[in-house]
């Protein structure tokens, strides 16, 4: 029999969850909530949630990178981006929203997929909106290109930092086993949205011709702080492909790159400091707590031993079930706590079996992050386009994005199941 913690943990979890998915109370405020009700109750001491629960190696590489993002963007070159794509492409809506989803996507690899649809999605809407046709399958394009983006690097979803943090995994180790894979399905994703949507957009000439006549070079406001901004980033990237060899953290990479940003832009730290995402770090902080509290309540261990006993410790089969779990529980949950649920639960299973982790770590990986696009509230990216796109004015709903991204993410999560096999079986 368990005893009253072990029970009383998971009715918190269990509550703090259904709250986070009703989006009645913002999930920040419900997150640390949660975390607290933990260690009110004395399900685990502050001093354990802070020395073994925070990972402050995923908050200092988001928070980092929020730095990077917000300078570089007052540089505008992200808008000139946009306009040159509109030009390559000759406005042909198809072409544009191909191009568009490659950009995102690439973008979402190196700067993450939050940061990304901030900056490409209100471009977008003035891109759509001068070729008068519908946004909605360019923003549903571009969800789903960050989510796929962000599957194939560290730094590209918080699965993953969270993974690579927890796990010593470093940045070349995601680009080796990840990017192939991510790469095949972004294409066969990108070819099947166009599929979808050959009907729909259409656009007339005289829309087309009034894009092609905007220059993507008025849209830099500041050359001087886009040479240094674009030094800095390059840098930064450099240093994440080499941080394994130099033995940093990624956090100590990406807050470096920030700070050298800020020396170099002279930009006023309150108001750099005013765009940093701080709902989206207290989320995490009040997840890794509550997460922390299934762990000293020995709710993670029990799961891991149960696991074990359905897949009787066959690494080819907990593989395989990992990566659907993931991916089918990360379309209906945010998938950053279910990741901070997974992580300890599989290292569990790591002691209990001796098993090698590797492969459970890229499916887990896959699962979670591919996931994501099932549904508007999958992960972080798909709530913030959708909040976006609200504030424009566009119906974004949960039902429509539903019956086009769903099926996409069944198609992902096929193609990763082949390719774990085939790689690593």
């Amino acid at each position: 029999m368990h005893d009253l913690a072990f029970w009383g943990s998971v009715i918190v979890f269990l509550i703090t969850y259904a709250l986070i998915i009703s989006e009645k109370i913002h999930r920040m405020v419900v997150a640390m909530a949660g975390g607290l009700v933990m260690l009110l109750l004395g399900f685990l001491t502050q001093e354990t949630a802070l020395k073994d629960n925070i990972d402050f190696n995923t908050l200092g590489l988001l928070t980092g990178m929020m730095i990077l993002v917000t300078i570089t963007r007052r540089t505008g070159v992200f808008e000139a981006i946009a306009i040159w794509a509109a030009g390559i492409t000759r406005g042909e809506p198809l072409r544009l929203l191909a191009l568009l989803s490659f950009i995102t996507a690439i973008a979402s690899a190196f700067l993450d997929n939050v940061t990304t649809v901030l900056l490409i999605v209100p471009v977008t809407l003035t891109l759509t909106d001068k070729l008068q046709v519908n946004p909605t399958p360019f923003l549903i394009a571009e969800i789903i290109a960050s989510n796929i983006g962000g599957t194939a690097t560290l730094i590209g979803d918080p699965p993953n930092i969270m993974i690579g943090s927890a796990v010593g995994l470093d940045f070349n180790s995601f680009l080796i086993h990840l990017a192939p894979v991510a790469f095949i399905i972004l294409i066969v994703t990108i070819a099947l949205l166009l599929l979808i949507y050959r009907k729909d957009l259409q656009v007339d000439d005289h829309n087309r011709q009034t894009i092609l006549q905007l220059k993507f070079k008025e849209e830099i406001k500041d050359w001087r702080l886009l040479k240094k901004s674009l030094t800095v980033l390059g840098i930064t990237i450099v240093a994440f492909v080499f941080h394994g060899v130099l033995h940093l953290e990624s956090a100590t990479v990406a807050l470096t790159g920030a700070i050298l940003l800020m020396l170099v832009s002279r930009e006023e730290p309150e108001d750099i400091l005013l765009h940093i995402e701080w709902p989206t770090l207290f989320f995490f902080i009040g997840l890794f707590v509550l997460v922390g509290g299934l762990k000293a309540t020995g709710v993670i261990g029990e799961l891991a031993n149960w696991t074990l006993t359905v897949t009787h410790g066959d690494l080819l089969q907990t593989t395989l079930i990992v990566l659907w779990v993931s991916a089918i529980a990360s379309a209906f949950i945010d998938n950053i706590p279910f990741v901070a649920t997974m992580i300890p639960m599989l290292q569990e299973m790591g002691q209990l079996s001796g098993m090698s982790l590797e492969p459970l770590w890229w499916s887990l990986a896959l699962g979670a992050c591919l996931g994501g696009n099932g549904t508007l509230i999958g992960a972080s990216a798909n709530v913030i386009v959708a909040g976006i796109a609200e504030k424009n004015g566009i119906s974004l709903t949960f039902n429509h994005y539903l019956k086009i991204a769903f099926p996409l993410m069944v198609v992902s999560i096929i193609i990763s199941h082949i390719y774990l096999y085939w790689r690593y079986f």
